[in-house]
């Protein structure tokens, strides 16, 4: 099946790029439109894949369709768009776009709702995809192979897809600010920025490849690391004092809320 995205912008990108790396697909069933002719050029030159500034044209040349457009262009691109068989299958990548929404628009489709996150543009993503009522399990599948090319995928019911917007999908920008964080107080404390920053990042990265590799639990690591009177058990303290985890946790929900918000 050919491929159609709709959108070239930086996660419709990311996923070419893994995509064709992984030779999941293969340039010459890959089309992209995109209204940029710069943007067209690009991609032409460095995918070599077909690219259109007319959505129809992509459409008409694929079994699988990638929504990877802002939002807030839903109505206007997908109005002129129509399917050329009820068996084509629609991805929606689309931020606060409900199935519902998507159904209406695609009433006869197979869809898939997606969720995917920044780090998908360098393969570290996590994705959860929610099947509307007309996707069978190969479509899931098929929406499985798309984005385990850029990470990792969950399978959620829809009405979770907001809460996933509020952890992963925003989730980035509270670990970048962390690591932000870490670095000044490495600074704070006489570190070269450089090295604050390398610190930092490793930190972290170590951190969850640790736990993602053990299956340890978050609190178990955390209580082997504070040893009896020692100086990760005043930095935690410090922090619990400050309401690091209330904060984290605060922001997970009124990333949620604003999510539902976007989607009414």
């Amino acid at each position: 099946m050919g491929l159609a995205i709709i959108g070239g912008g930086v996660m419709g990108e990311a996923l070419l790029s893994r995509l064709l790396a992984q030779h999941v697909y293969t340039p010459d069933l890959v089309w992209v439109s995109d209204p940029q002719e710069s943007r067209r050029a690009f991609l032409v030159t460095q995918y070599g894949v077909h690219v259109t500034a007319e959505n129809q044209v992509a459409v008409d040349a694929a079994g699988v369709v990638l929504l990877a457009i802002k939002p807030q262009m839903f109505k206007a691109a997908v109005s002129t768009l129509s399917m050329p068989t009820s068996e084509v299958l629609i991805v929606s990548i689309l931020a606060g776009t409900s199935l519902q929404a998507l159904e209406t628009a695609f009433p006869a489709q197979p869809i898939v709702r997606a969720m995917p996150n920044t780090p998908a543009t360098v393969g570290a993503g996590m994705t959860a995809i929610a099947a509307g009522a007309l996707a069978q399990s190969h479509h899931l599948q098929v929406a499985r192979q798309l984005f385990e090319a850029v990470g990792e995928v969950v399978e959620v019911a829809e009405p979770l897809m907001d809460a996933v917007t509020g952890l992963s999908g925003s989730g980035p920008a509270y670990v970048a600010l962390m690591i932000e964080a870490l670095s000044d107080g490495g600074v704070a404390a006489g570190l070269p920025r450089a090295i604050a920053t390398q610190l930092a990042l490793q930190t972290v990265r170590g951190t969850a490849e640790l736990l993602q590799t053990t299956g340890m639990h978050p609190a178990e690591l955390k209580d082997r690391v504070t040893s009896p009177g020692g100086t990760t058990i005043a930095g935690v303290a410090q922090l619990e004092q400050a309401g690091f985890r209330s904060a984290l946790i605060a922001a997970v929900n009124a990333a949620y809320l604003r999510a539902q918000e976007l989607g009414r």
